[in-house]
């Protein structure tokens, strides 16, 4: 039987998920020696539903890569680009150039007026009057906390809850293993610091080498620097909790009642624990600074849980109208709104919301907003929030 000899060296199909700015989206099959520029060439044949009759539509497209935001070079190839398999692209049209005016049309005296002229605040104002005042990033918080207590609800009536948590909770825990910088772990540990507390400095302190080696010098004395942080202890006091039965000498009925108390109580108990693990972290140097200007702790955790752990945006906050505020970080959007209700009625977020992970995933981005990109390409938890946000971007432009 006579084989293609490209068939048999052909890499490794990856499934790539394409987005469009009008809310299109699609797999392709690519292989890791296809070309960026032939994957974009298929796209754009797929998004055209035929033959690319203009050959400049190859070069008047881009490919942006969603999860790092760099455009994708067209003569590299996909193993090149580093693309992994389900990674979200973004198929964009390139903006053109701006056409500029001819310089012996632009007397002197009028360019110079031109290259000084800058809007008045009445012109800013009148230019963005229009301009909906609704951000995806702003209106996502609110649709989170809505979404947390529907899913909770609906995991309470599963009975293997408490069993599901452990093990999304656990597969949880070994993908932040896994998250770990290892290039900035090398610097430090190169610098003598302990593996352990070069992890607890690095994870405290967002992955930044620089933050994380003054974080180690400030507390190589503190006798809590080997604590591990919450929810990276041994997995005794989960083990102990679920180890606690009701007792054999009750009656069937009984035993069934107190069973499903228990369980009803330990799954309470997993979403404190959730909490307690999410919970935030202020950077410790943006505390030192802004209290240093004169403000007190307690309105500078604020206005950093607020601006997450941004020292200018927080500094902003602080000498403005400090809005919003922390207690509406905490609330919800409108359950009867239209856009909750199409979000509740889509049935990949109907599915997702049974899985224990979703859960964990909305509480990470509401205290760390920065990892919202991670549970993009997660392939349990990306689908969800792909149409969370079609769906919010689809009503708002109507």
């Amino acid at each position: 039987m006579f084989v293609q000899e490209e068939k048999i060296f052909a890499g490794k199909v990856l499934k790539i998920h394409i987005c469009t700015m009008d809310g299109t989206e699609w797999l392709e099959e690519v292989t890791e020696d296809t070309t960026v520029e032939k994957l974009k060439e298929k796209c754009l044949k797929h998004y055209v539903h035929g033959s690319l009759e203009d050959p400049k539509t190859l070069t008047h497209h881009k490919l942006i890569h969603a999860a790092t935001e760099r455009v994708l070079t067209d003569t590299k190839t996909v193993a090149d680009e580093n693309l992994k398999d389900k990674d979200v692209l973004l198929l964009l049209k390139k903006r053109p150039p701006p056409t500029l005016p001819k310089m012996a049309d632009v007397s002197s005296d009028e360019k110079k007026k031109q290259d000084n002229k800058a809007p008045d605040k009445e012109a800013i104002l009148k230019a963005t009057a229009n301009l909906s005042d609704k951000n995806f990033q702003t209106e996502l918080r609110k649709i989170l906390v809505s979404l947390i207590e529907v899913a909770q609800k609906l995991l309470a009536l599963n009975p293997d809850a408490v069993e599901l948590f452990k093990k999304a909770n656990a597969m949880l825990d070994e993908d932040e293993e896994d998250r770990v910088d290892e290039t900035a772990l090398q610097q430090l540990t190169e610098m003598g610091f302990p593996e352990s507390r070069a992890i607890k400095a690095l994870r405290l302190n967002h992955m930044s080498v620089t933050q994380a080696m003054e974080w180690l010098i400030e507390h190589v004395d503190d006798p809590s620097v080997d604590t591990p942080l919450p929810g990276q202890d041994s997995s005794g006091e989960a083990g102990a909790t679920a180890a606690a039965t009701p007792g054999a000498s009750a009656s069937a009925s009984a035993s069934a009642s107190a069973s499903a108390s228990a369980s009803a109580d330990e799954l309470t108990d997993i979403f404190k624990r959730i909490r307690r693990k999410r919970e935030f972290r202020p950077d410790s140097r943006a505390v030192i600074a802004l209290m240093e200007m004169g403000f007190d702790e307690k309105e500078v955790i604020d206005a950093l849980r607020v601006n997450n752990n941004q020292q200018d945006a927080a500094c902003e906050w602080l000498l403005g109208d400090r809005k919003p505020s922390p207690e509406d970080l905490d609330k919800g959007i409108d359950t009867n709104s239209p856009l909750f209700q199409a979000i509740l009625e889509n049935p990949v977020v109907q599915l997702g919301l049974t899985n224990p992970k979703t859960l964990l995933a909305f509480e990470d981005m509401l205290e760390n907003p920065l990892n919202s990109t991670q549970w993009m390409n997660d392939p349990e938890t990306g689908p969800v929030m792909l149409q969370i946000s079609r769906i919010f971007q689809t009503l708002n432009r109507t």
